[in-house]
């Protein structure tokens, strides 16, 4: 939200108060708190009629400076809040040298001097500083309606890029961007998103830091647009809570930030294979539902998952979380069926009760349905006839909602896809009081988590995964997300890995996104670009809205697109396994923009159209249907993974691909481990593994997961007169291949 008119005048109606001067510092051993009048003290009189701010710097975590800044602190707080399950309030120690009060946690530290103009240094173990809420860095605002927000200004470096705040589909580099966090069901082609994180990872040549705004509601962010060498973040609240997170490099950030938010879940090895969907508003039964799993088999496709979406269940009457039997007489019978062939089922669910749902009725007298503040349930037409919304802040209607989706799991579904979950009323009241501007964002936490927390007690803590839409920070525990409803366009897939990417830089680790798109029905050329790029994706699913995404209803080629590259993508589990482990372990996400691997390469740092698979495979899918492509390669001899083609860097490349190709690049010094198995995404990825060497690879120690992530084989790949691999010991020895 902006405030001022230009750089010396307020807007109409709008009063600025701003910390200006240090009155009094109480510090612990471990945090200090500052009370900072809002104009200068001359005299005793000043001191009368004039707001004071509290400050208050802690750290919840290593290398992580906690600031809290208060104007009023007598307002009830009824959350949510946002959990930090790697928390701990005392790891930080305060140093007072003379009138300097200085709190340092890990390679990062405050410093406030109180004989200066109000500000807040944060500084690097080096002493140099990272960042500052300087002269207009910590205030308040009131405006004309009455609204009064708190905000706070951290300085831009020269240099200093801006990404992350959630899966967004504007640019990629949020300089100059006004963003304001307000889950919204808005599609991929506007500003609005639906997984809104009020985190952002700030790289610049002298390295990167983090910023984690903790307010579950709407923050207003101003990004190098109000005040072009600021980027500033306004609630409307009487308090302001925010994080900065040291890097030095933007992975360290990642992981600082993860560790204190939740780290995501290990997706299991199944779930990394492709996902056929009946699509959404197409005619399909079990008989449709067969034949394409036939038609899979017999064009030799390997599938993993089966998801049905949304008319498994009766019209009107989502979710009431039973089958049609108009269509689907024997569902149990069915899942049996298709289970015999080796196949997982997923399930199209939401947190919208319809009235024509018998579970509307029941919910309803148990007050399981959030209600509006005369007591009425809050109800709408939109989606579904005469919806409610489940008030997961009941733990009742939590466990009754959890009761409801075991019956499917006893009946043979493995997963979920939790769609919806921002459209959230603010004109209502929770069972436990939260506030619901507070809520219309943090809903989808606990939509997720009340699933996401089903599938790990009834299919253990390896085999929960879900298909998710909305999420919020901490949203990464649960995975997996997919980028919404796209457009079945070259330009929609570009604008889905923009976000998939900026979704990425906020924490998460796992994401997918409709193959072809969604809305419409693809080009032939953009349904076979979509899948090579949706098959070297974190998650692969081929779905749509009106259409089927079955691949040779766009003709012959595309099935031996589809065919390509899923067996590839089974070869490259045991790779793309250990980065998995690397998410759910450490942060770093499975899909890794550029600058994530390259931080000292200011080239990397703007790439938005190509991304690093893991840490040794770059990916740059073809958005034209000419295969004329352009990307970039940052230092070192590249070798392309299908052809054997070395190229050295840096440099831009500009190349031209047939369907069945695309600039596919293994790092240099990189060893590749690929599985013998190209049937399915879970075998014994030890049995018949090929280990690729790559020309720069010298010494280098390669671990390959199991299952549950644990490491199921350990091998060393040396270069003497050739090239030779051991194995630990009981580990079947590796066939070795020169890239």
């Amino acid at each position: 939200m902006k405030f001022t008119d230009g750089f010396w005048l307020m807007r109409d109606g709008v009063q600025a108060s701003y910390a200006t001067e240090v009155r009094d510092i109480r510090a612990d051993a471990d945090r200090f708190t500052a009370y900072a009048a809002v104009k200068r003290v001359e005299r005793r009189g000043d001191t009368l009629n004039s707001p004071l701010l509290t400050t208050d710097c802690f750290s919840p975590a290593e290398g992580v400076i906690g600031v809290r800044t208060t104007h009023l602190a007598g307002r009830r707080s009824t959350g949510p809040d946002f959990e930090l399950p790697g928390g701990d309030a005392s790891v930080g120690q305060v140093r007072r040298d003379g009138e300097v009060v200085e709190l340092t946690s890990g390679a990062l530290s405050v410093r406030l001097d109180t004989t200066a103009p109000w500000t807040l240094s944060f500084r690097d173990a080096d002493g140099r500083e990272v960042t500052s809420a300087g002269r207009k860095g910590t205030a308040f605002f009131t405006t004309g309606d009455g609204a009064h927000h708190m905000a706070g200004q951290l300085a831009l470096g020269v240099g200093e890029q801006v990404y992350g705040l959630g899966e967004r589909f504007t640019p990629f580099i949020r300089n100059g961007q006004v963003v304001d966090m307000w889950q919204a069901d808005g599609g991929t082609s506007s500003e609005q998103a639906y997984k809104n994180v009020p985190f952002s990872l700030h790289v610049s040549p002298a390295g990167a830091y983090g910023v984690f705004v903790k307010h579950p509601g709407r923050v207003s962010y101003e990004i190098g647009s109000e005040s072009v060498g600021q980027m500033q973040f306004s609630v409307e609240d009487q308090s302001l809570e925010y994080y900065v997170v040291a890097g030095p490099t933007p992975k360290d950030v990642l992981r600082r930030y993860t560790a204190l938010t939740g780290r995501p879940a290990l997706p299991p090895a199944w779930s990394f294979g492709l996902w056929l969907t009946t699509s959404f508003t197409t005619q399909y039964d079990e008989a449709t539902v067969t034949k394409f799993v036939d038609q899979m088999a017999e064009r030799d496709i390997p599938l993993s998952v089966f998801h049905f979406d949304c008319f498994w269940m009766r019209e009107y009457q989502w979710s009431d979380f039973t089958w049609d039997p108009e269509v689907f007489p024997d569902p149990v019978g069915m899942l049996a069926r298709l289970k015999e062939r080796g196949l997982k089922i997923s399930v199209w669910i939401n947190p919208y009760i319809a009235q024509k749902s018998a579970l509307f009725d029941e919910a309803a007298e148990l007050g399981y349905l959030v209600k509006q503040a005369n007591g009425d349930i809050w109800q709408w037409d939109l989606w579904q006839a005469g919806m409610a919304l489940v008030d997961f802040t009941n733990p009742d209607a939590s466990a009754w909602f959890q009761a409801k989706l075991k019956v499917l799991l006893d009946q043979g579904v493995d997963c979920f896809k939790t769609d919806f979950g921002e459209r959230i009323p603010t004109d209502v009241v929770w069972y436990d009081g939260s506030d619901p501007e507070r809520m219309h964002n943090y809903y989808t936490q606990l939509y997720n988590q009340v699933v996401f927390e089903l599938l790990q007690k009834e299919r253990g803590l390896g085999e929960a995964v879900l298909f998710a839409r909305s999420a919020t920070a901490g949203g990464q525990q649960f995975p997996v997300h997919w980028g919404g409803d796209c457009w079945s366009s070259f330009g929609a897939m570009a604008e889905s890995l923009r976000g998939g990417l900026s979704l990425s830089l906020s924490g998460f680790g796992f994401w997918s996104h409709d193959i072809g798109g969604f809305e419409g029905t693809p080009d032939p050329a953009v349904f076979k670009r979509w899948l090579a790029f949706g098959l070297l994706s974190s998650h692969s699913r081929l779905h749509g809205s009106s259409s089927y995404r079955v691949p040779w209803e766009f003709g012959d080629e595309a099935v031996d697109v589809a065919r390509k590259f899923t067996k590839l993508k089974h070869r490259l589990m045991p790779y793309l396994y250990g980065a998995a482990t690397e998410a759910h372990g450490a942060g770093v996400p499975l899909m890794r923009p550029m600058l994530l691997e390259f931080p000292e390469d200011p080239t990397a740092r703007a790439l938005d159209r190509q991304y690093m698979l893991g840490p040794d495979v770059l990916v740059a899918p073809v958005f034209s249907a000419d295969g004329d492509v352009e990307f970039y390669l940052p230092e070192g001899t590249w070798t392309h993974l299908l052809t054997g083609e070395k190229v050295q860097g840096p440099a831009w490349r500009r190349e031209t691909h047939g369907f069945e190709g695309l600039p596919l690049y293994v790092r240099p010094g990189a060893v590749l481990p690929l599985a013998a198995d190209e049937r399915r995404p879970d075998g014994d990825w030890t049995e018949g593994l090929t280990l690729l060497v790559t020309p720069d690879a010298q010494d280098v120690t390669v671990t390959v997961p199991d299952h549950d992530g644990r490491p199921a084989a350990v091998y060393r790949v040396t270069r003497q007169a050739g090239v030779t691999a051991s194995a630990s010991e009981g580990v079947p020895a590796p066939s070795v291949t020169e890239l």
